[in-house]
């Protein structure tokens, strides 16, 4: 269920060059909905869905906006093939989209170009971006860093002070291990070898990260799957979870609360 490595190898080792070859070769069909990424395909209206109405509320769009990011710098860590950052440009943004595999990049070039779309794809990790970004968008990708602390830091230093984090994580649940490990990857459904539950965060575990990096936690939801409406927003945390996050006023180091 993850978007991509989170970014290529640097000095500050926040990267496993495993997990950017594990997500390299998935990239020949990352835009098929029933090829080896189906699952994150069949998550994304939901992911679309509370992306959206962060923006809404941090910026006060009007629900009906056609583009509410018009203006507004994006950024996307960990973007695989773009699936999150072609949405972010058709919303208005000037789109910056990173991930650490050089063939998930290429699959996201064609494929923009091919829907008209110019967005900035790059290949590597956060030192890779430039300057400041309205939004950043991080969906599961931090359980596949090495160094989670570090990275963290490396999106704060990114985002402008004015701006809006977004992230998605599976919880360290035993639910989480069930779904996404033993029937997820054991049945097919997930490319086998996909995740490392020991590297799941916890809620409070990613709060504790986002502090210290002068960061405020505003929201807090779940990702939950039911058979009957498939993917959907709750307050159920157990599988999987969004936090929303803005710069906090007291700064990097010390809790918001």
């Amino acid at each position: 269920m993850n978007a991509s490595a989170a970014s290529a190898e640097t000095p500050q080792g926040t990267v496993d060059p495993k997990e950017a070859a594990h997500f390299g070769k998935l990239a020949a069909d990352w835009w098929d909905p029933k090829g080896s990424s189906a699952m994150l395909h069949r998550m994304n209206p939901a992911r679309l869905g509370y992306v959206r109405d962060a923006v809404n509320q941090h910026w006060g769009a009007d629900e009906h906006e056609r583009r509410p990011l018009s203006g507004k710098r994006a950024l996307d860590i960990g973007c695989g093939a773009g699936l999150l950052c072609e949405p972010l440009a058709r919303l208005g943004a000037a789109v910056t989209g990173i991930d650490a595999a050089v063939e998930n990049v290429e699959a996201a070039k064609v494929h923009a170009a091919q829907s008209g779309l110019a967005i900035d794809y790059r290949c590597g990790g956060i030192e890779a971006a430039d300057g400041a970004y309205d939004l950043i968008t991080c969906l599961e990708v931090v359980e596949h860093v090495a160094e989670p602390e570090r990275f963290i830091d490396g999106i704060a230093d990114r985002l402008a002070s004015d701006g809006l984090l977004i992230l998605s994580t599976p919880n360290r649940t035993a639910l989480s291990r069930l779904a996404m490990i033993t029937v997820g990857e054991g049945a097919g459904l997930i490319p086998k070898g996909t995740h490392d539950w020991n590297k799941f965060l916890k809620p409070e575990e990613l709060t504790k990260l986002l502090e210290a990096a002068g960061l405020a936690v505003i929201d807090m939801s779940g990702l939950s799957f039911s058979p009957a409406r498939g993917f959907e927003i709750t307050s159920r945390m157990a599988l999987d979870y969004f936090v929303t996050a803005k710069p906090s006023p007291i700064g990097r180091g010390m809790p918001s609360s």
